[in-house]
């Protein structure tokens, strides 16, 4: 059995970092918003693990997929042994939620290969929780507000009406953990001030994009929301760096 899921992006229409909190993680509140853009993750349940990545390159081998695999398997106190193939679209240190979307889609597929082994009621939330702060919030995707440090996601209605984005990557990766970090110093209702202190360059690049961009998470992608496909692809064009159009899906 081979099962093929969609790993999809995500956007933060807007994101308030409260407080540092007692255990080093940060208090937020964001809107968060999957789109159309996605990597695919290929699993076949298989008598040894093993994974192939084709697409953008990783910036680094400790792969969510991996990660999220081995959480399962100290969950159900078992091996799960699976071949996985991930075909990366989503920029790598982007602020999009690549890995943490592969690792929900990870997740998801497991559950679904291993089904008849598994307890019934296992929740995949916890061990979603356990792999990352986003995590959770991909095991549904959607619209939806997402709280504490990840761990609180409440689904919005999506608007009848398509939303379009523009998106634009400086070819930067980003650190989640270190944006974090300076956001400890700088402060800042947002990230973006953080970020531009891990990366000087951050600024330079959102000054060439002009008015009504806005950075996703902790960086480094940003993004204009469109009134349409058309109006997304002018944003785009003649911009010298990586580039998508891509619409809000449930």
């Amino acid at each position: 059995m081979t099962i093929a899921l969609p790993a999809r992006a995500k956007l933060n229409l807007d994101l308030e970092v409260i407080k540092r909190r007692d255990d080093g993680y940060h208090e937020l509140r964001t809107t968060m918003q999957t789109i159309e853009l996605h990597d695919l993750l290929v699993i076949t349940r298989s008598d040894a693990t093993e994974l192939t990545v084709t697409g953008l390159e990783l910036g680094n081998n400790d792969n969510s997929v991996l990660q999220a695999q081995q959480a399962l398997e100290r969950a159900v106190d078992r091996k799960l042994p699976a071949r996985f193939h991930l075909h990366k679209r989503i920029p790598p240190g982007s602020g999009m939620g690549g890995a943490s979307s592969d690792a929900a889609s990870a997740l998801r597929a497991l559950k679904a290969l291993y089904g008849p082994d598994l307890d019934p009621d296992l929740d995949l939330e916890p061990v979603a929780a356990e792999v990352g702060s986003d995590v959770p919030f991909f095991l549904r995707g959607g619209a939806a507000i997402v709280e504490g440090r990840g761990e609180r996601v409440t689904p919005t209605p999506i608007p009848i009406k398509p939303i379009w984005f523009a998106i634009a990557w400086p070819g930067i990766e980003l650190s989640t953990q270190a944006v974090y970090r300076a956001w400890d110093e700088v402060k800042g209702e947002g990230l973006r001030r953080a970020a531009e202190h891990v990366e000087p360059r951050l600024h330079e690049f959102s000054k060439k994009l002009g008015a009504g961009w806005r950075i996703t998470g902790s960086g480094s992608a940003f993004f204009r929301q469109a009134g349409s496909e058309d109006e997304a692809r002018t944003a785009i064009k003649g911009l010298d760096c990586w580039t998508a159009v891509s619409q809000a899906v449930a």
